[in-house]
């Protein structure tokens, strides 16, 4: 049997999140600015990009049935990181190119970001499998944490350097800045999981699984168990994007506040989110019988989720008396907390219905998560324009789409509940076919 992972071997599995953390949000958010800004070119343009990046996950449980049938899953981190990275330098040269041959720009830049989506789908799926089977059951929520926030330490340090050394402006310069960013996250991919896997790979690893994609993914559906978490994580994943193209507009438009301060803002529920994070497994060693206890963590972040979204649907009908940043912080923690138990559970539910399709399992799940994820946006913001056409007035908009938010998160909660029903009768018909099989041999 396989020994599981020590901390240091979690981090170094963190390592692969931190680079792949470093090229999205490089291609997300910078090459996204450039081409409004420095371009002019439509805003729709980059957001089409992304949208982009976000529907090829659909695929992701293909790529999770690829990574079954092998032997190993470190090649299809590597190989999915490697498209990655070449996806992002892509971007970056259809970007610069944009500004001499627009249509040939944008011809790349829908390869690139197609590249983009494959990489981060295929390396992603397959690292939290990895991770998933080579955790200890207790330290599960604490790993969700550290790779995590070892991604968002990627977005952090990228923005920051990317920042630094892209001034003065050029093509070339971003072109250059967008390649040695790839480089420096395909090493540290490559550190990440150099013999993660293949000192235990002759042993431990289950034959290669046949068949063929329908049938697995008919398989996996048919559970019932990972069938409610894929929708649960639908749900709740829609109520955690939902409010993130709203948020700086909302204290725009009912607080009055300025553009740097809107920025500040987000920067205050992002070190909430943080926060939250590194909540659940520090209560956990605290408290000892809360940890690994994901079920709780879960419900209890949807729950509390609710309660600081309804905060701010209040704060839209009081206004500036309200403490919005402290709310927005609140906010922050509740979602942090919420998102590292749901991911814990992602781990610890892998293989609760058989280890041939781990792969498959966490792909449904992840592909529910970037659909979320694309819609998310779109949705909170079209209501927020739909409520505003009907009620005539922002605050009164702003507060409806907050409220329905909560409505979600709530929603979400009964969901986990139904979840952790579907697990326990697993558990229950799995403990009787163990039985049956003893009294079986006991009567042979």
């Amino acid at each position: 049997m396989m020994r599981p992972l020590s901390w240091l071997g979690i981090v170094r599995m963190g390592l692969v999140q931190t680079g792949l953390g470093a090229i999205v949000v490089l291609t997300t958010s910078t090459l996204n600015r450039v081409m409004v800004v420095e371009l002019a070119l439509p805003a729709m343009l980059p957001g089409a990009l992304v949208a982009i990046h976000y529907a090829l996950q659909v695929f992701r449980p293909a790529w999770g049935h690829g990574s079954d049938r092998g032997a190993r899953r470190t090649p299809w981190i590597i190989g999915g990181m490697a498209v990655l990275a070449l996806g992002g330098f892509l971007a970056a040269v259809a970007t610069a190119w944009m500004a001499t041959e627009p249509l040939f720009g944008v011809a790349l830049a829908i390869v690139a970001f197609c590249l983009i989506g494959g990489g981060v789908g295929a390396a992603g799926t397959s690292l939290l499998v990895l991770l998933a089977k080579r955790v200890d059951d207790k330290r599960r929520a604490a790993a969700a944490t550290i790779v995590w926030v070892m991604m968002i330490a990627g977005f952090i340090v990228t923005t920051g350097f990317a920042g630094h050394l892209l001034d003065p402006f050029s093509p070339s310069r971003l072109v250059a800045v967008s390649g040695g960013v790839s480089l420096i996250a395909m090493v540290l991919t490559l550190v990440g999981v150099w013999g993660i896997e293949g000192k235990v790979a002759a042993a431990t690893v289950a034959p290669p699984e046949k068949g063929s994609f329908r049938a697995a993914i008919k398989e996996v559906w048919a559970e019932p168990q990972a069938r409610r978490f894929a929708i649960f994580v639908f749900v709740s994943m829609l109520a955690y994007s939902a409010q993130d193209l709203i948020l700086e507009p909302f204290a725009g438009a009912v607080f009055a506040f300025t553009p740097g301060e809107t920025t500040k803002l987000s920067s205050v529920q992002h070190g909430g989110t943080l926060l939250g994070m590194a909540l659940v497994p520090l209560i956990g060693a605290l408290l000892p019988k809360t940890r690994g206890n994901l079920k709780v963590w879960t419900i209890g972040g949807c729950i509390a989720s609710a309660l600081a979204l309804l905060g701010l649907s209040m704060a839209a009908l009081v206004g500036g008396s309200w403490p919005l940043r402290e709310n927005v912080f609140l906010l922050g923690v509740t979602n942090g907390a919420y998102a590292v138990a749901a991911i814990g559970s992602m781990m610890e539910l892998v293989s609760a219905g058989g280890e041939k399709r781990e792969g498959v399992r966490m792909g449904l799940w992840g592909a529910a998560q970037a659909i979320a994820f694309g819609v998310g946006g779109f949705i909170g913001t079209l209501a927020s324009d739909v409520a505003r056409l009907v009620l005539g007035s922002p605050a009164l908009s702003y507060a409806s789409v907050f409220a329905a938010e909560a409505g979600l998160f709530m929603v979400s909660a009964v969901m986990a509940v139904w979840v952790h029903r579907a697990q326990q009768r697993s558990a229950r018909n799995a403990g009787r076919s163990v039985d049956l099989a003893n009294a079986a041999v006991a009567g042979g």
